[in-house]
């Protein structure tokens, strides 16, 4: 598995990225275009602050995450949009890992706010564009 740690941009298809440090916008544009044309793929640990990108779907990196320590019900999938980035369609808060009926999540969306607004915070944290 690769880590943040790895600045290459050449992830071969899904091969899943842990990322636990800032990483460059333009990493995650080199990997949309490698991989889904404009979008990557991501799952979200709110509780670790941390993030898995670069599966060829949601449930390749919530295994990862969950190799990694997290916790399923800390986990979230949204899909990035890294040429809208700045704008409100640059995170999609739609993944079938999100349908969770147990937890009070009845669709693919991320319905409750404050989970939206932390998973923004930490997307945030981790891309940064410069």
């Amino acid at each position: 598995m690769a880590t943040s740690s790895q600045e290459e941009s050449g992830l071969g298809d899904d091969e899943v990225e842990v990322v636990r440090t800032p990483i460059d916008l333009t990493h995650l544009t080199n990997l949309a275009e490698a991989t889904f044309g404009d979008l990557v793929k991501a799952v979200v640990d709110v509780r670790l602050g941390v993030m898995a990108i670069g599966g060829g779907m949601h449930a390749d990196e919530e295994a990862a995450l969950l190799d990694a320590g997290s916790h399923q019900g800390d986990l979230w999938g949204v899909n990035l949009y890294p040429g809208a980035h700045g704008t409100s369609d640059w995170i999609d808060f739609d993944s079938m890992i999100n349908l969770r009926p147990g937890q009070g999540s009845r669709s693919r969306s991320v319905e409750d706010a404050a989970i939206r607004d932390q998973i923004l915070a930490i997307v945030e944290r981790l891309v940064t564009h410069g």
